[in-house]
């Protein structure tokens, strides 16, 4: 088993910012009145205060899901290196300074009437509580730990894990 350490405050909004922005791509999950959905999203930007920044379809899933329920979860991993999962709760924006701020080239893939689309919104995510785990030296040294542990059958676990309070 790994180290252990529970984060509060600007600690948990710095790993946040370590994991998220590092790995950028999470499944953003709301829910229906039957089950959760999930999609795939990239975060536009982590603010200081640690909350999520997206950008998303007026008319998508995910715009009416957060308008019956805002409360979200947020799933981030790198396999064998870095997993962050956060609960929160989402709001949807049209202010225009914003998707300006946030807007890049990429986005145009998903919202082809580029940053003046007039159905193009911003989620923002409150972040609650959350976990994360990553391991302490890097994706190639874990690699090398895991390999080892498989041929000796000694556990050499490398990770470092805790809760995320906010």
């Amino acid at each position: 088993m790994g180290d252990h350490k529970d984060l509060t405050d600007e600690f948990a909004v710095d790993k946040i910012k370590d994991l998220a922005a590092h790995i950028k791509t999470c499944m953003f999950c709301t829910y229906n009145e039957y089950r959760i959905q999930s999609r795939p999203m990239s975060v536009q930007k982590i603010d200081d205060l640690g909350n999520l920044w997206f950008l998303s379809d007026r008319n998508s899933g995910q715009n009416a899901e957060i308008t019956l329920n805002p409360m979200v979860e947020i799933f981030f991993a790198e396999p064998h290196d870095k997993f962050l999962t956060l609960h929160g709760t989402a709001s949807i924006s049209y202010d225009r300074e914003t998707i300006e701020k946030l807007w890049n080239p990429a986005v145009k893939i998903w919202m082809p009437g580029g940053v003046d689309d007039p159905n193009l919104s911003v989620i923002k995510v409150v972040p609650e509580d959350g976990y994360y785990w990553n391991n302490k030296n890097g994706k190639m040294v874990a690699i090398a730990k895991m390999t080892a542990a498989f041929i000796t059958g000694k556990t050499m676990d490398d990770g470092i894990e805790g809760s995320l309070k906010l």
